[in-house]
């Protein structure tokens, strides 16, 4: 008589795999607020420095006396689950201590930088925060080697809009508009053609490269600031430029320092 057969040994549980592209994960929204009022909505993402985690965006979302923009505090979303991405939490970081700008900016020969980059004390996030994360490898070592016309990608949350359900940003298609080796103009950035909105301040300028890293395979090239106009055009008879000014992304190695 034969024995019915042992069950199986029961499988091993797999680890729970992001289904998200690390890309999105790398960006989150930013709400700005002076005390409890909100004000305005941009983008952030972020990078890291060795133990060092940083929220980067445009310097004018987070101050712009030109606009009398002074918030005095952001929120910021954060996945908590890498299947479930409808479980997140919102932290809220002070942007001064003791009265000083806790945020870091630059500037150069051309003048102010328009990036800023806000260190994140990691005991403040929540012990199982899902975020990916560009670092110094992911910065382009040579920028002759990118040629005009080549393809950007640029996640963010224009006008605010998103996918409200799972926090995700949405992604807009670009290209180099201008040569990405030559600061436009004597200026720290480059320029892009993509149609951007308000919101996508603050947004990361990516290009797919796999030798950057498996966890991250994007090379950041720039950080959208805001659109590029002509003061000269006639409002009811041209169209707008449709271009853009990026921040060349090398500055966080001097703003992350």
């Amino acid at each position: 008589m034969s024995l019915p057969a042992s069950p199986a040994p029961p499988a091993a549980r797999p680890v729970a795999r992001a289904l998200a592209e690390p890309l999105l994960l790398s960006a989150t929204r930013i709400s700005t607020f002076l005390g409890t009022r909100p004000l305005t909505a941009a983008t952030g993402f972020f990078f890291e420095r060795g133990p060092r985690l940083f929220l980067v965006t445009s310097r004018h979302v987070l101050y712009d006396a030109a606009n009398k923009h002074l918030p005095d505090r952001i929120e910021i979303t954060v996945h908590t689950d890498p299947v479930n991405l409808t479980r997140t939490v919102v932290l809220s970081l002070l942007l001064y201590r003791d009265g000083q700008a806790d945020w870091r900016q630059g500037k150069d020969s051309g003048g102010e930088i328009d990036v800023a980059a806000l260190e994140i004390d990691r005991s403040v996030l929540p012990p199982d925060a899902v975020l990916s994360c560009f670092g110094t490898a992911n910065l382009q070592p040579e920028l002759d080697a990118i040629a005009v016309g080549a393809t950007v990608l640029v996640p963010g949350f224009p006008l605010g809009f998103y996918d409200t359900v799972h926090h995700l940003p949405v992604v807009r298609h670009a290209i180099i508009a201008s040569s990405f080796g030559v600061r436009f103009q004597g200026q720290g950035y480059f320029l892009t053609d993509a149609r951007m909105h308000r919101g996508s301040s603050g947004s990361p300028v990516v290009m797919r490269d796999t030798s950057a890293g498996a966890a991250m395979p994007w090379r950041l090239l720039g950080v959208h600031s805001a659109r590029m106009d002509m003061g000269t055009r006639d409002l009811e008879k041209d169209e707008s430029l449709g271009l853009n000014c990026a921040w060349y992304a090398d500055v966080l190695l001097t703003l992350t320092a």
